[in-house]
């Protein structure tokens, strides 16, 4: 049987500890005053009011006022320290929940795979590249054609000059031949008419001596020593012969000009033709080494433009891609720089929490110590004998061990005690 007054006031230490624990523990869900401070350790139903003067285990008048105020002030601060610490640990919980989506949401986009495109883009340049090649084949093939056309033409061209002078040297000699029959058949006219004149000459000089041999009859017979008569016909034929003799001269003579000329006509014509021939061969052969820079110089501009065209193009995608990597890079470091202003007032908000925890640390060892010293103040009696005490509620020690000399291990509070009979202590 034990007195009501045996009973102590239950310490403390179960609140500290789970409040030290509480406070280690930061991110859990165990800053509530009900985990913290259960009410199986705090006899009036709870610690905001475990230690309230109205109805709880000291009766009136025990406590002087200004311990009443301090013990409610330390009550009030310590609620609000775990309202707060309960209100921070609901932002750790959002915040963490609020990266952990955007983690989720932001790391498979941050490396996307682009090898399938680059293999797609590797087979449509490969392509494009063949293409030009063929293009560039094509008008090599073209252009061939047209220097083998240039090429005909020109002889074409040149055949027909050689044609037209060839025409123009026959027309020549054909003028010069007509000159020269009208030259003979002048000759010859000529010829006919001093044979004519000579017959007629004949014929006047037989009549006159006809006429002078009939007038003179036979009136005089003089006989003259004269010269002999001369042959007319003898002197004609070496006029004839002379004449002839003259007309072949000049017709060889004609001839050989004629032969002459053409035959120097013919070799400026053929020296003229092998010059214009090598000219016309170096020309082609200069218009073919022209082509062919042009065709050359073609083929690299074509390549340049190509080269270029890829170049631009590869600049364009990695300036994109580099766009896109500087925006997520920039949105990255944006939402880090967030982050770190989140944990750094996180942070602060931890160390004012730690200076507030030590300060009710030091508080409550202030508070545990005005404890001890009203449980040291108090009668130390049995309670009643019709009371037994249950298993959770084992009785005081006797009153011999708790003094205020005493060790506090020989008395030291059940985690539920339950008011003796008769509503003492």
């Amino acid at each position: 049987m034990y007195s009501s007054s045996s009973c102590k006031l239950p310490s403390l230490s179960c609140g500290a500890r789970n409040f030290s624990a509480c406070s280690a523990g930061l991110g859990r869900s165990s800053y509530g005053a009900v985990s913290c401070l259960p009410t199986l350790c705090l006899p009036a139903g709870g610690f905001t009011n475990s230690y309230s003067m109205g109805g709880g285990w000291f009766g009136e008048g025990i406590l002087t006022g200004n311990e009443k105020e301090t013990m409610q002030s330390l009550n009030d601060r310590l609620a609000s320290y775990l309202e707060k610490v309960r209100q921070l640990e609901q932002e750790n919980a959002s915040l963490e929940s609020r990266i952990r989506e955007w983690c989720e949401k932001q790391v498979p986009y941050m490396c996307p795979d682009y090898q399938s495109y680059f293999q797609t883009i590797e087979e449509l340049q490969k392509k494009t590249l063949c293409s030009k090649a063929e293009n560039a084949r094509l008008v090599v093939e073209i252009d061939n054609a047209k220097l083998a056309a240039d090429d005909f033409r020109t002889k074409y061209e040149m055949e027909v000059s050689l044609r037209q002078l060839v025409e123009s040297d026959i027309n020549s000699l054909r003028r010069i031949l007509d000159d020269l029959t009208l030259c003979k058949s002048d000759l010859e006219a000529q010829v006919e008419s001093l044979k004519e004149e000579l017959l007629c000459l004949k014929k006047n000089h037989e009549e006159e001596v006809n006429s002078l041999r009939c007038q003179l009859g036979d009136r005089l017979n003089v006989e003259v020593d004269a010269a002999p008569p001369v042959d007319l016909n003898r002197v004609l034929d070496e006029m004839r012969c002379q004449y002839e003799t003259l007309v072949e001269n000049n017709r060889r003579d004609a001839e050989d000009w004629f032969d002459t000329q053409t035959e120097e006509l013919n070799q400026q014509v053929v020296s003229s033709a092998e010059q214009l021939q090598s000219c016309q061969a170096e020309i082609i052969e200069l218009r073919r080494t022209v082509n062919a820079l042009e065709i050359e110089l073609q083929a690299q501009h074509s390549m340049r433009d190509a080269l270029e065209s890829t170049l631009a193009e590869t600049e364009a995608r990695y300036s994109s891609q580099l766009a896109q990597m500087q925006s997520l890079i920039t949105n990255v470091e944006a939402q880090l720089a967030e982050i770190r202003a989140d944990l750094e007032r996180q942070n602060q908000e931890y160390q004012v929490l730690l200076d507030v925890r030590a300060r009710l640390e030091c508080e409550i060892s202030t508070y545990r110590g005005l404890l001890e010293s009203e449980d040291s103040k108090l009668p130390c009696n049995p309670c009643a004998a019709d009371y037994s005490p249950s298993k959770s509620c084992l009785p005081c020690l006797p009153a011999a061990s708790c003094g205020p000399s005493a060790a506090r291990t020989t008395c030291s509070p059940r985690p539920i005690c339950v008011p003796c009979p008769g509503g003492r202590f």
